[in-house]
């Protein structure tokens, strides 16, 4: 392969990272989503829950970011490092919570261990995303935009 078609795929990886830390999609790349329920907030109008299992395999992470959600976390197995900027990191086991604002960035999320995987749930509460909402280039946006 050519030093051009490596840049060039650098830099596709790169500007794919870029979009997904945008647009809230901040799973590590080798962690394991699972989405379980999306709803409209009956009551709250323009806005969701959405819930969903992730599963990091041992040293997994992801890079900082921000949901723009009420984001409420629950581990099911493993251990977590979760901090969200302005705050001390946490170590979190099987039963322990967490919550981010919408305004909070989500510095470390992190499995604690090199040997074992951690999974959890998360539960969002979120501005509703419509087809409508879409831009030109597909990317999503919040509803109330």
């Amino acid at each position: 392969m050519t030093i051009r078609a490596h840049a060039g795929i650098a830099l596709l990886t790169l500007g794919g990272l870029a979009l997904g830390i945008a647009t809230g999609d901040a799973a590590a790349p080798d962690a394991v989503v699972a989405q379980l329920l999306v709803r409209e907030l009956v009551g709250v109008p323009g806005k969701e829950v959405t819930m969903e299992t992730v599963e990091y395999p041992p040293g997994g992470k992801s890079p900082p970011h921000r949901h723009h959600a009420q984001v409420f976390v629950y581990v099911i197995e493993g251990s977590l490092r979760m901090q969200v900027q302005g705050s001390s990191p946490v170590t979190l086991g099987p039963g322990g919570t967490f919550y981010e604002s919408p305004d909070d960035v989500h510095v470390v999320s992190e499995n604690s261990s090199q040997t074992r995987p951690a999974r959890f749930l998360v539960v969002m509460i979120k501005d509703r995303v419509t087809a409508a909402a879409a831009g030109p280039s597909g990317v999503q946006r919040r509803a109330d935009r």
